[in-house]
């Protein structure tokens, strides 16, 4: 599937056979590709009657990538053409955009709430096309790191700049793959781990197998000084009978609107059945941690329809938030 849906399937489909331990794309390729597609969310929210965020940066970011499938979220009329074609599917559209919405909505009051309580050191990991270092009021002394893929960060860079954007922090660009020795070079920007940090991972995690999860976890505790949050998007296994009826659908759904599949999230996720439940780890390591359905979240902001569908999965995710001890 090429629809914004698609980011719901992604969280149903096996692991992939096209991702290597050494991959690496730029933002029109790979997982890359996926930062364009949900700038496009929040362009299409920030464009809307009533926006729960708005993100400035987020339409000029896609526009800058190119032709791609992403061009398809930004398409108003889209959401009808797939109610013609199947309107339970057109249903989970609806929830996958508000989706995007309510997990910026989410994120963003995390990072508000750690620096009112005093944390000026944060840290977004594999921060694709994440505008907060822009869009944020920013405390004066706070630091952003932004750890991700050298192109990806030097496409973000060069694009806003070149449209007179300017960071509300003290923005620093961690040019390196989350598989290499990112706490040094984090550490080489100027990060403290003597200081309290605010951490997130959105959008990450499906990305990870599950040692490389665990093992991401374990860094950001190494270097969280008592005090320091952390908030993740947190993704389950899937059964794969449910998998596979649901890709058929999306994909006879994307070939009766005669959308192109030039890239398939599928390819890129870790579907893994020994991922370790996020909260659960974090509680055991050292830190309080809490989770909240994300599908909850999106009732209590309005925001959630009712599917009526046995392979529907309720609940993409789990937001989660922590505090170290």
């Amino acid at each position: 599937s090429s629809t914004l849906a698609c980011l719901s399937f992604a969280r149903m489909v096996t692991m992939s056979n096209l991702r290597s331990h050494d991959d690496t794309w730029d933002i029109a390729t790979s997982v890359g590709s996926t930062a364009v597609m949900v700038a496009a969310a929040r362009a299409q929210e920030t464009d809307s009657p009533n926006p729960l965020i708005r993100d400035p940066y987020a339409r000029l970011l896609v526009a800058g990538a190119g032709a791609g499938m992403w061009e398809n979220f930004l398409e108003n009329s889209m959401q009808e053409r797939i109610a013609a074609a199947d309107p339970q599917i057109a249903a989970i559209f609806a929830n996958m955009l508000s989706y995007q919405a309510v997990r910026t909505h989410f994120f963003d009051a995390f990072f508000t709430a750690a620096v009112e309580s005093g944390v000026r050191q944060v840290v977004i990991l594999a921060s694709g096309l994440d505008s907060r270092a822009y869009r944020l009021d920013w405390p004066d002394g706070t630091v952003v790191f932004e750890i991700d893929q050298p192109k990806v960060l030097e496409y973000k860079s060069a694009m806003l700049a070149g449209h007179g954007a300017v960071p509300t922090a003290d923005r620093r660009e961690v040019a390196i793959d989350l598989r290499q020795d990112w706490p040094a070079a984090l550490k080489a920007a100027g990060f403290d781990p003597a200081r309290p940090t605010a951490w997130l991972a959105e959008g990450l995690l499906m990305y990870l197998p599950a040692e490389a999860q665990d093992r991401l976890f374990e860094q950001i505790t190494e270097l969280s000084a008592p005090g320091s949050r952390v908030s993740a998007e947190a993704v389950r296994h899937n059964a794969e009978e449910k998998r596979a009826r649901m890709r058929e659908r999306w994909e006879k759904m994307a070939d009766e609107l005669g959308i192109e599949r030039n890239v398939d999230i599928s390819d890129l996720i870790y579907n893994d059945p020994h991922r370790a439940d996020v909260t659960e780890w974090l509680n055991a390591h050292g830190w309080s941690a809490t989770g909240t359905v994300s599908s909850d979240e999106m009732r209590r902001l309005d925001r959630w329809v009712e599917v009526d569908d046995e392979d529907y999965q309720d609940g993409f995710s789990t937001f989660v938030v922590a505090e170290r001890h």
